[in-house]
């Protein structure tokens, strides 16, 4: 299995022989050996958040659409589509258009393929694939909304303790008056509707795509989306969801470790795109096999 230090050498390698753009010859070098090793379209999607989290433009958003438009362009959808995600997450309506729009293009057949992580509404976009491929390194993670800093879940179930408490202690009432005068009106609404748009879309694409031909779909993909969308099960927003906790969900998983080849080739790309964001000033990146690259880089 190639490492990170292996790719590196093969880029200074590369380098060394003449080539003046050794980090991506390297990269599009392995992206289409993945691409006539499954026979499939291949679109890598990444972000640089591991690398300084507080850059621009880092999470999934509208913007990425057009991005997966361009590399789109021109593919044969009949060979249906492995999507290769590394993402800290981002906008929930973002990730319900982007989904919709892969799975229009071809057909249901997307495939999900975690090398390290996808998160949040990256999370959700996988579950809105046919089956996401893990390996022992992978994670997913939990989908539940935010507004600002603050868990939806963790707001809602604060209010309501507070209005439990004043409740049965209406003296403590005063006790509590500076922190509800802070809240916004609306707030309880909008934490409960933000809660319930990602369950529904999760739900909705889990039974539509992932979960088509399983016995009892609904109940499963209600089962999936209760542990992560819930903070009483998964206790923090950065909660690493591991292959075997994704098993035990119901989630359809393939195995990276099952197919050797694969595994390198993915790896091997993974590599590729680390290296390239730890060496430039790339923030997102998103290209196919067919040499269509959209790039974002930090000002």
């Amino acid at each position: 299995m190639p490492s990170w230090n292996q790719i590196l050498a093969e880029m200074v390698q590369a380098k060394d022989n003449g080539s003046k753009s050794a980090l991506d010859d390297v990269r599009k070098k392995y992206i289409t050996r993945l691409h006539e090793h499954t026979g499939r379209n291949v679109i890598c999607y990444y972000s640089a958040f591991m690398k300084n989290g507080s850059l621009p433009h880092l999470g999934i958003n509208d913007n990425d659409k057009n991005s997966l438009m361009a590399t789109v362009h021109e593919m044969d959808f009949s060979k249906g589509l492995d999507l290769i995600m590394h993402t800290p997450g981002g906008s929930v309506t973002a990730a319900e258009s982007i989904i919709h729009y892969l799975n229009e293009v071809f057909d249901g057949d997307v495939r999900a393929i975690i090398p390290q992580a996808a998160f949040s509404a990256g999370t959700m976009i996988a579950c809105g694939c046919k089956s996401i491929v893990m390996g022992k390194q992978s994670s997913l993670g939990p989908f539940d909304p935010h507004l600002g800093n603050y868990s939806c879940h963790n707001i809602i179930d604060e209010l309501e303790e507070i209005s439990g408490r004043i409740k049965d202690a209406p003296h403590e009432a005063m006790l509590w008056r500076p922190i509800l005068e802070k809240l916004d009106p609306t707030l309880y609404l909008q934490c409960k509707h933000s809660i319930d748009l990602a369950t529904s879309i999760v739900e909705h694409w889990l039974q539509k795509v992932m979960l088509k031909e399983v016995e009892n779909k609904e109940e499963i993909a209600r089962s999936i989306t209760s542990k992560l969308n819930k903070t009483s099960h998964t206790k923090d927003h950065s909660r690493h969801i591991h292959i075997h906790d994704a098993e035990e969900m119901g989630l359809i998983i393939e195995r990276l470790e099952e197919d050797q080849d694969l595994q390198d080739l993915v790896l091997s790309v993974h590599h590729s795109y680390m290296i390239l964001i730890g060496e430039s000033h790339v923030t997102k990146i998103v290209e196919n096999q067919i040499g269509a690259t959209q790039i974002m880089v930090a000002n």
